[in-house]
């Protein structure tokens, strides 16, 4: 999702800007997320290239629309609530329903994976809705790695507020960081550190935005404070400054693990990700890692397609809507936003990850919403404080304004230079009545959604977004130098899965098991 800078927030600079969301909340720029949230400085890398700017992949191409008026009309008529994108879900039920049918293929916490990885890669605060900016003027302010810099911060030394103080003989507690990552628990289940207010001590601030990213964000902390314990255990004369890089490495490489080979396969298709690693990146081939503004701006926000109108966040907490603007005002809201702890505000995994059946014999796992042009109906009417309060509430409209922002090319014109095959103007002809030629000249962020509705029935993005998609999570893990995908290819998994067992694979259930936070280890 994105952020649209405020005259209030372009009058101040990076740190105290990011202080002052501790009093408000952003939207992330791939994958839905709400709530009150807080951040620290963030850190990037130190790169030899100017990876800390947006580029783009196709820079030959035209933007798919000149800006005008009109043109904003236009978008704004799109994405606007009870419009085509809008599915007007029912959310007066228990169990709302969607209008899509379930994709087999996701579970439903493939949505909020998608969510931690894009807040692993880019955050744009500079900016501005529909205002055209030049790509490579605009920060971006997470490293373009898969180095879960939205996790680690700068490290212990850089942002000691992340981690458990260190203790020992001659120290005083609270004078020197430790090794390990702060984590609570006060409610249910673990949770992320908060100051007295309540706001939450993270690197990314993004990553308190609904309950479900800020438990995967907990369990990733838990992952490396276990890492820790083995690592040092097996390394007893290594210095503690030597144990956290090791256990860093550990931690961010089985992570790696993940977004190649059990969460990509799924966004595109096994297939796809078998032609890219065999025949190698065609369109995104920097010498350096950076995010282009046709995957920031509009690829990887298919993401929003899959979001479900409310999820079950535990066995006994009933359905809750992603969120819902009435409770803005609560102290304990009935919906699923984050910055907020209370017991029932916490998340157990089986719903949102396949752990098999329960002692019972019951597995409780949901599924996602399928890819398509719709969006889950609370997405159209974001609450103000989600997005700074400046421009459109509806998500469907603020992407596509996007696309006027960084003067993405059309799907069309982009599928043409894939040599990709193009939809036609009837598979896109519920935008013919709005001129234009939008049936012919589409924004990149519905014709991808529209492509995987037509081309691969919405159980994975189509040949145009998955190309894009996978290259770029390809090429970063391989520009990454110190990615297991850079520096050792046959590196495989050295971390036991969930049964205890050695399998030289890993999945996110073996990764919520390692972190302690599994089913079975809650007793349930």
């Amino acid at each position: 999702m994105d952020f649209t800078e405020t005259d209030l927030t372009r009058k101040l600079n990076r740190r105290r800007f990011l202080a002052a969301l501790g009093a408000g909340a952003v939207i992330a720029q791939g994958m839905i997320g709400v709530g009150t949230v807080h951040a620290q400085q963030m850190r990037p890398r130190r790169f030899v290239l100017r990876e800390d700017r947006f580029g783009r992949l196709f820079p030959r191409l035209p933007p798919f629309a000149q800006a005008s008026e009109q043109l904003t009309a236009a978008l704004m008529e799109i994405g606007k609530p009870r419009g085509i994108m809008d599915p007007r879900d029912d959310l007066g039920d228990a169990q709302p329903p969607d209008a899509n049918p379930d994709n087999p293929t996701h579970t439903a916490g493939t949505t909020f994976m998608g969510q931690f990885f894009d807040h692993d890669l880019t955050f744009d605060l500079t900016s501005r809705l529909a205002v055209p900016t030049e790509p490579t003027r605009s920060p971006n302010l997470r490293s373009p790695a898969f180095d879960l810099d939205s996790v680690y911060g700068g490290g212990p030394r850089e942002d000691p507020e992340l981690y458990e103080p260190r203790v020992g003989p001659g120290r005083r507690r609270g004078r020197e960081p430790g090794i390990k990552l702060r984590i609570e628990s006060g409610g249910l289940f673990e949770d992320l550190p908060r100051a007295a207010d309540g706001v939450a001590i993270i690197s990314d601030p993004r990553n308190d935005e609904n309950v479900i990213v800020a438990g995967i964000h907990a369990a990733a902390i838990l992952f490396h404070n276990h890492a820790v314990d083995v690592v040092a255990a097996a390394n007893r004369r290594d210095s503690p400054e030597e144990v956290f890089r090791k256990a860093q490495r550990l931690t961010q490489w089985h992570y790696q693990w993940l977004v190649l080979h059990e969460f990509l396969p799924l966004f595109i298709g096994q297939a796809a990700v078998d032609e890219i690693l065999d025949r190698r990146r065609r369109f995104f081939t920097p010498r350096a890692g950076f995010i282009p503004v046709e995957f920031q701006a509009a690829a990887y926000r298919f993401g929003h397609s899959m979001v479900r109108s409310a999820y079950p966040p535990n066995l006994a907490t009933g359905f809750l809507p992603i969120f819902d603007r009435t409770q803005d005002d609560s102290a304990d809201p009935d919906d699923l936003r984050g910055g907020v702890r209370a017991p029932r505000r916490f998340i157990d995994w089986q719903t949102f990850f396949d752990f098999g059946p329960d002692a019972s014999g019951a597995n409780r796992i949901r599924r996602n919403k399928q890819i398509d042009t719709q969006l889950s109906t609370p997405l159209f009417d974001l609450p103000l404080f989600t997005f700074g309060g400046v421009g459109p509430t509806s998500l469907a409209q603020r992407n596509l304004l996007r696309h006027v922002t960084w003067g993405v090319p059309s799907g069309q014109r982009i599928a043409e230079a894939m040599r990709m095959p193009v939809l036609s103007a009837a598979d896109l002809s519920e935008l013919k009545p709005l001129g234009l030629n939008l049936d012919t000249s589409t924004p990149l962020f519905y014709y991808l959604l529209k492509e995987a509705q037509v081309v691969a029935k919405g159980l994975t993005l189509g040949p145009v977004g998955g190309r894009i998609v996978g290259e770029v999570f390809i090429g970063l893990l391989q520009l990454d130098r110190d990615s297991f995908l850079s520096v050792n290819p046959r590196w495989r998994p050295t971390l036991p899965d969930r049964f205890g067992r050695l399998p030289r694979d890993f999945r996110m259930v073996d990764f919520l098991t390692f972190a302690g936070v599994a089913p079975a280890q809650r007793g349930q």
